[in-house]
């Protein structure tokens, strides 16, 4: 798909982070860009801030769990702009969920699907059909994770399962989309291929009362600084990756149609064939025995 000036783009959780990072590219392609996210005060900074670069901007919050928020997004960027042309569904949490899978609590589960996996299929249904009947090209691009797509990550398992689910769901839209010859397009994202300076690590902040924790974290980490001060004591190197590197590939992989938006990464291709030749083998996962459970 070509990006060009007076496209619209949507991205949802893009007060900070990944999002931000790819409304600004997105801005400076010419596009306008619809800001979603439920975090008010940063959603304002970031349009403030896109604002006074010139871009076109709609900022509108948003709950993604919440169906008729999502339908009332889609209604303010159609309201505002006319059509949409991208969209971005970036948002998404880190469950807190803690140990084993049999000791975790429901609400982790549960939140972490509200917004990782229901935000994804709450955006599908709000804006697909309209971008099918506008006509013009379009594109869907869905985040899930490394730790989901390409290995999943036994020490985070809410959240590894939740963003595998994001994987197929983005295959079966890619699949449907082609069937109906509609001229929108898929690509699921992989951000990295290390790791990013976002909020998610303090996704806490805005996790709703109705799917609070039912005791205490365990974790001495609140923040990724003080996991990141941690790792350093301990003699661990961290390395991350831009943010603004991430939306680079967002755009590219829109220009080029292609499905998985996925930076190449020793790692994570070590990771790709180990997890495929264990199925071709029929064989344990024993890419899985590095991790230990707490």
């Amino acid at each position: 798909m070509e990006l060009r000036a007076g496209q619209v783009a949507v991205v949802t959780g893009a007060a900070s982070g990944i999002g931000l990072a790819m409304a600004r590219r997105f801005a400076a392609e010419g596009l306008a860009v619809v800001l979603g996210d439920v975090e008010e005060p940063a959603l304002g900074r970031a349009a403030a801030e896109l604002s006074e670069d010139g871009a076109r901007v709609l900022a509108h919050p948003v709950d993604v769990t919440d169906p008729a928020s999502v339908a009332a997004l889609a209604d303010a960027a159609y309201d505002t702009f006319g059509a949409v042309h991208v969209l971005c569904n970036n948002a998404g949490v880190g469950s807190g969920a803690e140990g084993p899978m049999w000791e975790h609590e429901p609400n982790d589960w549960k939140w972490a699907f509200a917004v990782n996996v229901w935000g994804v299929f709450h955006g599908i249904q709000a804006f697909v059909p309209r971008m099918i009947s506008g006509g013009g090209p379009g594109h869907v691009v869905n985040t899930s994770s490394g730790d989901g797509g390409i290995a999943p990550l036994p020490t985070a398992s809410v959240y590894a399962v939740t963003k595998s689910a994001v994987v197929t769901l983005t295959e079966s839209l890619y699949a449907q989309l082609r069937a109906r010859r509609a001229p929108v397009g898929a690509s699921v994202l992989f951000p990295g291929p290390h790791m990013l300076r976002t909020g998610l690590w303090e996704s806490h902040r805005n996790r709703p009362e109705r799917y609070a924790k039912q005791r205490p974290r365990r974790t001495p980490y609140r923040s990724l600084d003080q996991w990141e001060t941690a790792m350093k004591e301990a003699g661990h190197e961290v390395a991350f990756t831009p943010v603004e590197e991430v939306a680079g590939h967002v755009v590219d992989g829109i220009r080029a149609d292609r499905f998985w938006v996925l930076p190449a990464g020793e790692h994570s291709d070590r990771q790709i064939r180990a997890r495929s030749q264990s199925m071709l083998d029929r064989a344990n996962p024993t890419y899985l025995e590095s991790f230990i459970l707490d």
